[in-house]
């Protein structure tokens, strides 16, 4: 979905049904097939004028998923996206990072972070998307987000504890200022090693937006 676009919508919901980049697809090729050439600078992907920070350790590379649970392309891409992750190499961190466009999105954002404090993103990330797109569930408040969570077997006082704590809150913070760090265009999106970034619009569809990634961390691990 293009950033643009959510100032255009009228709400959420509309966003969410209407202005959307390409839709993910399964990934089916190796980086050397991308097209049959490598991606180019300024066309495929994005070389940030200014490097984010990034939180992986020494001899890894950092991979952000930027994401926002309603976007019905975030939604399709997140089953490509586990299947890669679970074949990566091994000196690839991957982290999910949920954008705020708008203030409505921060609980959201917030939803997700707390999910990760009480370590429950394996068992309700995917859940969550479900709701929203397949269940056409409305998880935009932060009431219908706790009432969800607890219909999942999930204490919910303690859920509220963490998706009110300062803890979540500057999380949620931080994404948004990596958000902006790395100009994010649209979601799903994602940002590499905290100098490139790459989204739907620049690949052209998800599924080689990954196969870009493979190439940047090629690149990164042979010292380019």
């Amino acid at each position: 979905m293009k950033r643009r676009d959510f100032s255009l919508a009228g709400g959420v919901a509309l966003a969410a049904g209407a202005l959307v980049l390409p839709a993910a697809r399964a990934q089916t090729t190796t980086p050397a097939q991308v097209q049959g050439k490598a991606p180019q600078a300024g066309e495929d992907y994005l070389a940030l004028d200014k490097r984010v920070p990034v939180d992986a350790p020494a001899g890894k590379i950092e991979v952000i998923e930027f994401f926002w649970y309603s976007c019905p392309h975030c939604n399709s891409f997140e089953p490509a996206l586990d299947a890669w992750i679970k074949r990566a190499p091994k000196d690839l961190v991957v982290r999910r990072v949920p954008v705020a466009f708008r203030d409505d999105f921060v609980p959201q954002q917030r939803l997700f972070y707390a999910l990760e404090a009480m370590g429950l993103v394996d068992q309700l990330h995917r859940k969550v998307f479900t709701a929203i797109h397949v269940e056409k569930q409305d998880l935009a408040r932060a009431d219908a987000i706790a009432n969800w969570v607890a219909k999942q077997g999930v204490d919910k006082a303690k859920f509220l504890e963490h998706y009110n704590s300062f803890s979540v809150a500057t999380k949620a913070t931080r994404g948004t200022q990596l958000q902006n760090a790395y100009k994010v265009e649209g979601v799903p999106a994602l940002g590499v090693a905290g100098r490139f970034y790459t989204d739907g619009t620049l690949a052209k569809n998800m599924d080689r937006a990954l196969q870009i990634v493979d190439f940047l961390a090629a690149g990164i691990r042979s010292g380019r």
